[in-house]
């Protein structure tokens, strides 16, 4: 199989059974952003416990970029600290912008990698970043601004939060 045949089913798979799809009762950070440019929305509930992420879950709508990429985002930052979020989460804005990714040790294959051709549509870069800026600026929010950088949590333009 082809690289990018492997990309578009990783990215077809989150899109039509996605992870952790749903709202969490009670959630710690609650937060949404919509891009009126495209239609794209997520909706990002997660339960913090000891400076971890215990829990993630997302809703929205939107093309198979944003909802696979909230998918995958879920799944990938469950358990992880709040600094060790915001790690992936700079790795993940230079692949879809800049096409690199260093692969975590040992790991053969890491989902995030299905987005590297992103960066070559640069309209669709917002639709990729969409959940993991709702993330950072939930974080944010939450407390985490020691471990987050300024640059993470301000929503791409166009973007509005909705806290509802």
């Amino acid at each position: 199989m082809a690289l990018d045949e492997l990309y578009q089913e990783v990215l077809l798979d989150h899109y039509k059974q996605p992870r952790n799809k749903g709202v969490l009762a009670e959630p710690d950070i609650r937060l949404e952003l919509k891009n009126p440019f495209c239609g794209d929305e997520i909706l990002l509930t997660l339960k913090m416990a000891e400076g971890r992420v215990a829990e993630a879950a997302f809703e929205g709508h939107g093309c198979v970029i944003s909802q696979a990429s909230a998918s995958v985002m879920t799944e990938k930052i469950k358990g992880l600290r709040v600094e060790e979020v915001a790690a992936i989460a700079d790795q993940f804005t230079h692949l879809v912008r800049e096409g690199k990714y260093e692969r975590p040790e040992g790991e053969e294959f890491d989902e995030i990698e299905a987005f590297a051709g992103v960066c070559e549509f640069p309209t669709r870069v917002k639709c990729a970043m969409l959940a993991w800026r709702t993330l950072l600026q939930g974080l944010k929010e939450h407390g985490g601004r020691e471990h987050l950088h300024d640059h993470h949590a301000h929503g791409a333009e166009g973007e509005t939060p909705n806290r509802g």
